[in-house]
C-alpha cells in the first residue's frame, strides 16, 4: 500500500498569465484536501458565512504588495501530503515582469500545472489565441525539460461549462506544443478553481471529462526516473579542505556533491579540465567512511596521490565523456532590465565555477507571439528567450542541459551590479528547424 511515507514526494508548480486563477486553484486545493490550518479553516468559513466569496488567493500571498494589489509576486512555497503522497507547492507568478521568478520556481518542479483562463481566450480566429504568458511559460518548461505538464482550463463556469470552448482551448495548446516542440506528458483537465470543479472531486457540471480530478491526477503521477545515477560520476569540486600535519597525517580531501554516476573506493579518476588520473584513497559522508557514493551525495573525496586541484575542478570517472569546453551553445532567459551587451564582459556562475564569459554572437531570439525565431536580433531585452554562443576564459566541464541539469545550468552576473542577468541551458547542436530548441 502507498502512504506518505514510501511515495516519493511530488513538486510542481503552478503556471500561466496574471488573473488565470493560480493563487486560487491552490488554495481551493489546500482547502478541498482538507489540509489548511485551524485559523485559515475559520476565516474561509467565516467568509463563506456571511455570503462572501471566501478568498482563496490570499492563503498564498506572503508579501503585503501581493495582497494589496491582487498578484503574486514571489514563489511561494506550500507542503501538504494526502494518504497517497506528499506534495511540494511553487505558486510562481504570471506577470511578465516576474517571469524570472517563475523560472526558479520551475527549476525544480517534476511537474507544471499551466492554468488557462477560458474567458480571456479569443475564440474570433480559426484558431484560439492562447495569451503570449501562456506561450512564454510553455517554452521555459521546455527548456526545463518539465516531464509531466497538467494544462488546467479554469473558470469554464463562467462559459456555461461550454465543452466545444474547451477542447478549442486543447486543441491550439496541443498546437502550440507541437510548435515548440515539447516532449512533456501533457494532460488536460476542465476546471473551476473558485467552485472546486474537478479540483478533488468530479464535478455535476462536466459530465463529458472522464477523466481524473486534479488532486487524484496529481497522486497518481509518475515519480520522475533521474537519468544521472546511470551516467559516468561526475564531481564538482566546491572546497579543497586541507590539514597541515607530519607527512604520516597530512589531510587533504576535496569537498562538493556527486551530480552523476557512482564512485567507489580505489577506482580510477580523471581530474577536469587538466586530464590528470588518480584512485580514490577514501570517500568520507557525513555517517563516516563508505566503499561507495551515489550520486545526491555530498562528500569528501581522498586521492591516492597529490594532484593541483581547485574549486572549480571536477573529478570524474575514467570513462566519463565530458570534454573541457571554451565555447558553449546555450538558451537563455533573459532577467535583467538593462539589455544583453554582446560586446561587455559577463561572469558565468556553472556549478561551482565562476569565470568571465563574453557572448559572440546571437542565434536567434524566440519571438513568443508568433512562435517563430528572429535570426537578426542583436540583444535579448527583459524576459526575451534566445540562444547564444558564448566564449568563455577559463573551460568549462559543459553537459547538455537535457542530459544532466545540475551539470548543464548556468546562470550570467552583471560584474558591476552583481546582478543576476540571465539563466542558461547548455545545449546541443541542431540543424535549422521551425520549432525552438535548446
Amino acid at each position: 500500500m502507498t502512504t506518505p511515507e514510501t511515495a516519493p514526494v511530488l513538486r510542481f508548480i503552478t503556471a500561466g498569465s496574471v488573473d488565470d486563477g493560480k493563487s486560487t486553484l491552490i488554495g481551493r486545493l489546500l482547502y478541498d484536501s482538507k489540509t489548511l490550518l485551524t485559523d485559515q479553516l475559520a476565516k474561509l468559513d467565516q467568509t463563506a458565512q456571511n455570503g462572501q466569496t471566501p478568498d482563496f488567493a490570499g492563503l498564498t500571498d506572503g508579501l503585503a504588495a501581493e495582497r494589496e494589489q491582487g498578484i503574486t509576486i514571489d514563489v511561494a512555497y506550500r507542503y501538504f501530503a494526502t494518504p497517497k503522497r506528499k506534495f511540494i507547492i511553487a505558486d510562481t507568478p504570471g506577470h511578465e515582469q516576474y517571469t524570472r521568478n517563475m523560472v526558479t520556481g520551475a527549476s525544480t518542479a517534476d511537474a507544471a500545472i499551466i492554468l488557462i483562463d477560458a474567458t480571456r481566450v479569443d475564440f474570433n480566429g480559426e484558431e484560439p489565441a492562447l495569451l503570449p504568458q501562456t506561450k512564454r511559460h510553455s517554452a521555459i518548461l521546455k527548456l526545463l525539460g518539465t516531464p509531466h505538464i497538467i494544462v488546467a482550463v479554469n473558470k469554464l463556469d463562467l462559459l456555461g461549462f461550454d465543452r466545444a470552448a474547451y477542447e478549442k482551448i486543447v486543441s491550439a495548446y496541443r498546437k502550440l506544443a507541437a510548435q515548440i516542440s515539447l516532449n512533456a506528458d501533457i494532460r488536460f483537465i476542465p476546471i473551476s478553481a473558485l467552485g472546486g470543479d474537478n479540483i478533488v472531486n468530479p464535478s455535476a457540471n462536466t459530465p463529458w471529462y472522464q477523466g481524473e480530478p486534479l488532486l487524484p491526477l496529481l497522486e497518481n503521477l509518475p515519480a520522475a526516473q533521474s537519468k544521472t545515477e546511470h551516467q559516468p560520476a561526475c564531481f564538482p569540486v566546491q572546497r579543497v579542505a586541507r590539514q597541515d600535519g607530519s607527512s604520516s597525517d597530512d589531510f587533504r580531501g576535496y569537498q562538493g556533491r556527486l551530480e552523476a554516476g557512482r564512485l567507489k573506493t580505489g577506482g580510477e579518476v580523471k581530474i577536469l579540465p587538466a586530464g590528470h588520473t588518480a584512485r580514490l584513497a577514501q570517500i568520507h559522508t557525513p555517517q563516516g567512511l563508505a566503499e561507495e557514493a551515489a550520486v545526491g551525495e555530498v562528500l569528501t573525496l581522498t586521492l591516492d596521490r597529490d594532484i593541483d586541484i581547485s574549486r572549480g575542478d571536477a573529478i570524474v570517472s575514467a570513462d566519463s565523456p565530458i570534454q573541457p569546453a571554451k565555447q558553449i551553445q546555450a538558451a537563455v532567459c533573459w532577467f535583467d532590465d538593462t539589455p544583453l551587451n554582446t560586446g561587455r564582459r559577463y561572469l558565468l556562475k556553472h556549478t561551482t565555477r565562476t569565470t568571465a564569459a563574453k557572448i559572440k554572437s546571437i542565434s536567434y531570439v524566440w519571438d513568443v507571439h508568433t512562435l517563430s525565431r528572429v535570426t537578426a536580433a542583436d540583444t535579448l531585452k527583459t524576459n526575451d528567450i534566445g540562444r547564444l554562443n558564448i566564449a568563455l576564459q577559463q573551460p568549462l566541464n559543459a553537459v547538455p542541459y537535457t542530459e544532466n541539469p545540475a551539470l548543464g545550468a548556468f546562470i550570467l552576473i552583471d560584474e558591476a551590479t552583481n546582478h543576476t542577468v540571465a539563466a542558461g541551458m547548455i545545449g546541443r547542436e541542431h540543424g535549422e528547424s521551425d520549432s525552438f530548441e535548446i
